[in-house]
């Protein structure tokens, strides 16, 4: 089977993804293909007891496939690095949890949801919480950084999966630990289904 990234055109596929994404930023009520908001979350089994610490503008553009929190939540003091951080809610989510001695960094590739979280983050008060603009893939992180890092639906849009790990990997410190939620297929993808980009984004 031929490389994935000469199979799929990469930056056709990201500028579908931003588009879409775009679109939540600008319009989170919005109706998609996708769910969105709290009640999205509060379905997906976020701990209520800190998502309810969020107002419903914080959680509006929540747009995850599943929680990346469900078998444990980041460590007060800890830093977190949230790839494909979208709308900002896991950002927020793990700010709670890590409390004014941690840090978390967003990293997003969509500039109007890196805009939108940035002034949520500086709205809401969370001076811990910080929003980068970059591709996860290259992500503009720190080596060794993270002593977490999370994601949420965003490993599957990118076709280079062992770019992104070695990613992860760089910005890990020795000892950290991955939290992403997402979607695996477990057969071969046909090469046509690959050149699709509408498969990818729909």
């Amino acid at each position: 089977m031929a490389n994935i990234l000469d199979v799929v055109d990469v930056q056709e596929l990201r500028n579908e993804v931003q588009k879409k994404y775009r679109d939540v930023a600008e319009k989170p009520k919005g109706t998609y293909h996708f769910h969105t908001g709290r009640m999205h979350a509060i379905r997906l089994g976020y701990d209520r007891a800190i998502l309810d610490q969020l107002p419903d503008e914080a959680c509006d553009a929540f747009a995850g496939m599943a929680n990346p929190f469900h078998w444990e939540t980041p460590a007060a003091g800890e830093r977190v690095a949230d790839l494909g951080s979208g709308g900002g809610m896991d950002s927020f989510f793990a700010a709670l949890c890590v409390g004014k001695d941690g840090r978390v960094v967003g990293v997003d590739m969509t500039s109007q949801m890196v805009e939108r979280s940035t002034h949520l983050a500086k709205q809401l008060g969370f001076e811990n919480v910080e929003f980068r603009e970059g591709y996860v893939e290259k992500a503009p992180i720190e080596d060794g950084w993270a002593d977490v890092v999370i994601s949420n639906g965003v490993f599957n849009l990118c076709p280079d999966k062992l770019g992104v790990c070695r990613e992860v990997a760089r910005i890990l410190r020795p000892g950290g630990r991955m939290m992403i939620a997402d979607m695996c297929i477990e057969k071969p993808i046909p090469e046509s289904a690959l050149r699709d980009i509408d498969l990818w984004t729909g």
